[in-house]
């Protein structure tokens, strides 16, 4: 008779534990799916890359694809040098960075170290503001804005030149460094700080040689971020750089890069099997590589600099 009531009496509670659990465990299988969606839609878009590239390959030479000076697929005298598309890809991003780089670990220094908190609190969402933008409005602005107070210095400057679009996209990258990298400086312990006044160091000093090298491992992180986004740059290079091939690292000539071409031929009517339309794939497979090297590069210093400290 006890034992009846014993069990009367727990059984509700090991009711209630068993619907916990299968709870928990549905939530946990739903995360799950959530995340390896993620890995499934990369693994896909390699996967895709890959299958057309082959076809793109089985006609062009690896050869030729990456020494070819000439980039014209969709010409009836046909070159398939990936070179040209390269070299305005990394000097469009080469400048970008240039300008972004620096301003926006200044920006991140300021905001996290010098900045009072209602200006933070005001500074820092009207900077992230630059990320809504549409990057169309950011091309023509380089076309219509940038370009010709550039060709007042420069008067032999043509309409449509790497610089402008490079400069611009520095100055749309600028908020993803800031705010990256003024997380990571903010993340520093105050402890640090506060031991490095107490030797005698100033604010400007503490800044430069206690807070920013703590937070290397983040400021990396916010410049591969800012790589990742130069690189996969659409829209202002489309509009304010041309769309012409050109191999050369002069940010002062016009070029094409292997998101304009991409953004070029999918709009357009080639059939799906043809070569010129397998091309964009083989093109977005280098960019694919590309970033992923940026990003095993950055993964490697984040990784070095958390070790020292």
């Amino acid at each position: 008779m006890l034992n009846n009531i014993t069990e009367l009496a727990i059984s509700p509670r090991l009711a209630k534990n068993i619907r916990r659990n299968v709870k928990e465990r549905v939530i946990e299988l739903i995360l799950m799916l959530a995340a390896l969606s993620a890995v499934f839609t990369t693994f896909a878009i390699v996967a895709i890359l890959l299958y057309e590239s082959f076809g793109f390959f089985e006609t062009v030479s690896l050869i030729d694809f990456f020494t070819d000076t000439q980039w014209t697929p969709l010409f009836e005298d046909a070159h398939y040098g990936i070179m040209p598309l390269i070299a305005g890809t990394l000097t469009t991003s080469l400048v970008a960075l240039a300008v972004a780089m620096p301003v926006g670990t200044i920006a991140a220094i300021y905001l996290s170290e010098f900045a009072s908190h209602k200006t933070r609190e005001i500074t820092k969402p009207i900077l992230e503001l630059l990320v809504g933008v549409p990057t169309i409005a950011f091309g023509y602005f380089a076309l219509l804005f940038v370009t010709p107070l550039l060709q007042i210095i420069y008067p032999d400057l043509p309409g449509f030149n790497m610089l402008s679009a490079g400069l611009v996209m520095g100055v749309m990258i600028v908020p993803y460094i800031a705010s990256v990298a003024e997380d990571a400086m903010r993340a520093v312990p105050m402890s640090m700080r506060e031991g490095s006044y107490a030797m005698g160091a100033t604010r400007f000093q503490t800044a430069l040689r206690v807070v920013t090298p703590a937070a290397t491992s983040g400021i990396v992180a916010a410049y591969i971020l800012a790589i990742s986004r130069a690189v996969g740059e659409t829209m202002v290079v489309a509009v304010a750089a041309g769309q012409q091939p050109n191999l050369t690292f002069d940010p002062t000539e016009g070029a094409a890069t292997i998101t304009a071409y991409i953004v070029q031929v999918a709009m357009g009517d080639l059939p799906h099997a043809s070569i010129g339309y397998q091309s964009i794939f083989a093109a977005g497979l280098v960019l694919f590589v590309m970033t992923l090297a940026f990003n095993i590069i950055g993964y490697v210093v984040r990784k070095k600099f958390r070790e020292q400290y």
